[in-house]
């Protein structure tokens, strides 16, 4: 037993888990011939090296030592040690290794430019010298220690602290012995109060499943992916004259199981996928899926960014739903949230004691709607997180694209505060300098690094040229949710037939800015909740009105430029609000006329997907004409649809009277038939009928030379094409 009458300071400073650098006490050290070995084993009776030199404690500690000649060691060396049980144990010395992380990586990071730096940070499985085992990074500047702690080591701070990197506030450690499906955390004490903090791994790959916080050591995926058909075909697609319909999906609560129960990833691979199919959607976008701790959050509470959420199964079971959906020709968005992030004690909140992936002050730092916290995007370490998460999700798990939540909360200092509440920028302005040029190097970079990814942006503000090449002085993005058309539409749609025509420039206002942006149409999740009632139930009138508009109003958007956004439950009608906490109102498909609402959509993306008039020049001046926006006493409004020299009219009667022999203007003499008609009977309309082909006369009518007559169905839209000669 080695007696020390007095404990180094350093000693003292392991023992009480408060040392900086354990390295330089922990592990193998030598002076010339000589060699000592001091490691920290709790709970350990009695240990040795390799089975062979004896580990003797330092009295009155769990302290133990070696020394000898530097000849008799070999390495790296294994530890031998009996347990407070009699329990004899073997593992290897996490403090024998050198560092690992290379100083060119740690650079990048510090310079914000590690595109990759999710292979970096987190928890790795690594091999070091022929010895497999785990290493762990993590960014804490404001740290005195970190260990990791896990039921490998019973939780307990002491055993294994990491090693800081120099003054970059990366930290690092690797652990033998350890693999996949292990729970772990950070422990972090703060250099400056001495507090403590057990936080999840913010690069963490699979975390345990709530109410557990804990991260987990995932497993290298095995997946064998079967979809470069349908990579290849992206990376060439001209996606800005391609259709693009997107079925918005939260998979809690699209369907669950008999007991109640989530489906899982691979069972939403063998449900949603075939639906979705069968629809003609070409897109599926998933509610965020990262994860996060609380179900009614939809997921915009992340604590995982890097994590698929294990409410559904296990990363590759992931990666088997994304799969199966390429092969079925069908692309993925993720709902990815950079605006904020909870404050759970658990997450990213005062990480390292400080706010580090936050704001300090609150006027810059707080949500106070949201009860969240704000990125610090000044901090080229906090933008490089969040850059390197978004292409964890492109790169891993081949997701096509990014609707990222909330931009119009990001782009503006007081975004939903009060005159006092927030901090200029350095010019007097309201504009968040530092998030624009996030924003415009995150998708420089993504649409550099993965031709034919699609970025979406949710910008409900009048802020200029979102959807424009950041080198032309734009934000960057592929697209930006159309909000102003949508909440137009939806206001005009709401009120009752007789008073419409009081509200026609609600119809027609959209196109006077429908071009300045490549805009997406949505009708999303936010559109179905918090009392604002379904799709369904929004219309006016009695049931049959109802339905009849809802068909009307699918029509108008499946036409009008920009591409479509449906959410899930409102593809048939859905009557109820919607509820995350159980799944849709499948029920109500026994009845004809959400069946016939079901039809009808998978009608409309069938007309929109094999129609290049429809989709080949949404974003685009040249692909929109007036027919007859003016009838606003009748309610009626007309418009041609174009790709060259092809096009198709679209007429819309938004009252529930039939309008006979309703005469406009077409582009030339010629014979039309109607091709499409949500007043169908196959939908549940009332089949108001017309000819099968419908002759244009020489009568001049707005502005054209020819016209014809057509009998209008009661709130409905039908489309014409030129029939073939």
């Amino acid at each position: 037993m080695i007696l020390e009458k007095k404990l180094s300071e350093d000693l003292i400073k392991v023992i009480e888990a408060r040392h900086h650098d354990p390295f330089s006490v922990l592990g193998l050290h030598t002076d010339g011939q000589q060699a000592t070995v001091t490691v920290f084993l709790p709970d350990t009776l009695t240990a040795s090296l390799n089975n062979r030199l004896v580990l003797e404690r330092i009295e009155g500690t769990d302290l133990f030592q070696w020394s000898g000649p530097a000849k008799s060691l070999d390495t790296p060396y294994e530890i031998y040690r009996t347990n407070g049980a009699g329990v004899s144990l073997q593992q290897y010395d996490a403090y024998a290794f050198l560092p690992q992380l290379s100083d060119f990586d740690l650079h990048l990071f510090s310079e914000g430019k590690h595109w990759h730096a999710y292979r970096l940070f987190g928890a790795h499985h690594h091999e070091v010298d022929g010895v497999k085992g785990v290493l762990f990074a993590t960014w804490a500047p404001s740290a005195e220690r970190i260990s990791i702690i896990g039921n490998f080591n019973q939780w307990d701070g002491r055993c294994h602290p990491m090693r800081v990197r120099g003054g970059n506030g990366v930290w690092e450690l690797f652990i033998p012995g350890l693999t996949a499906g292990e729970l772990y955390k950070f422990e972090i004490r703060n250099r400056d109060d001495g507090s403590l903090h057990a936080k999840m791994d913010p690069y963490a790959q699979q975390s345990e499943l709530r109410p557990g916080t804990a991260s987990v050591i995932a497993p290298h995926s095995t997946h064998d992916w079967q979809d470069e058909p349908w990579m290849t075909k992206r990376a060439a697609m001209d996606w800005l004259h391609q259709p693009h319909s997107v079925y918005e999906v939260h998979l809690g609560s699209w369907k669950r199981n008999a007991e109640g129960e989530f489906l899982s990833y691979r069972e939403m691979a063998e449900d949603l996928v075939p639906y979705v199919k069968s629809l003609g959607f070409t897109h599926i976008e998933l509610l965020p899926i990262t994860e996060h701790p609380l179900d009614i959050s939809w997921g915009y509470q992340t604590t995982g960014y890097f994590a698929p959420t294990s409410r559904f199964g296990s990363p590759d079971e992931l990666r088997y739903f994304i799969d199966q959906c390429h092969q079925h020709d069908i692309g993925v968005i993720l709902d990815w949230v950079p605006g904020h992030f909870p404050k759970d004690a658990h997450g990213l909140a005062r990480f390292d004691g400080s706010a580090l992936y936050e704001h300090a002050d609150p006027r810059q730092g707080e949500h106070q709607d949201w009860g969240t916290l704000i990125f610090n995007y000044g901090r080229s370490e906090v933008t490089n997180f969040l850059l390197s998460s978004a292409m964890y999700w492109l790169e891993e798990f081949h997701i096509d694209g990014l609707r990222v939540d909330a931009v119009a909360s990001m782009l503006y200092l007081d975004y939903s505060r009060e005159a006092d509440q927030w901090v200029p920028n350095k010019h007097g302005g309201r504009e968040n300098l530092e998030v624009i040029e996030f924003l415009k190097h995150l998708n420089t970079v993504l649409h550099q690094s993965h031709p034919g990814c699609l970025i979406a942006a949710e910008e409900s503000t009048s802020y200029p040229m979102v959807s424009r090449p950041a080198h032309m002085g734009g934000l960057g993005f592929s697209m930006k949710w159309n909000m102003g058309w949508m909440h137009d539409i939806l206001e005009y749609m709401q009120q009752d037939s007789i008073h419409r025509r009081h509200h026609h420039d609600s119809l027609t206002f959209g196109l006077l800015y429908a071009f300045t942006e490549n805009f997406v149409l949505p009708f999303s999740h936010d559109e179905v909740v918090h009392g604002k009632g379904s799709m369904l139930n929004k219309m006016p009138g009695d049931e049959w009105q109802r339905f009849a508009n809802l068909r009307l109003l699918y029509t108008f958007m499946f036409t009008y430029p920009g591409k479509k956004l449906l959410f899930m439950g409102s593809e048939f009608g859905q009557g109820t609000e919607w509820n995350c906490e159980k799944e849709l109102d499948w029920y109500v498909l026994q009845y004809p006329m959400h069946e016939g609402i079901k039809t009808l959509v998978s009608d409309l993306n069938t007309l929109y997907t094999q129609t290049p008039a429809l989709y080949r020049h949404e974003f685009d001046p040249q692909g929109f004409e007036w027919l007859d926006c003016s009838d606003r006493e009748q309610s009626i409004l007309s418009y041609i649809r174009k790709d060259g020299e092809h096009y198709v009219i679209a007429i819309f009667n938004f009252t529930p009277v039939p309008r006979e022999n309703y005469r406009i203007g077409v582009p030339e003499l010629a014979q039309y038939q109607i091709i499409f008609s949500s007043d169908s009977q196959f939908y549940g309309g009332s089949n108001v009928g017309n000819f099968p082909v419908l002759e244009s006369d020489v009568i001049p009518w707005s502005d054209r030379a020819y016209s014809l007559s057509v009998n209008l169905p009661p709130l409905s839209g039908i489309v014409l094409q030129k029939a073939a000669p």
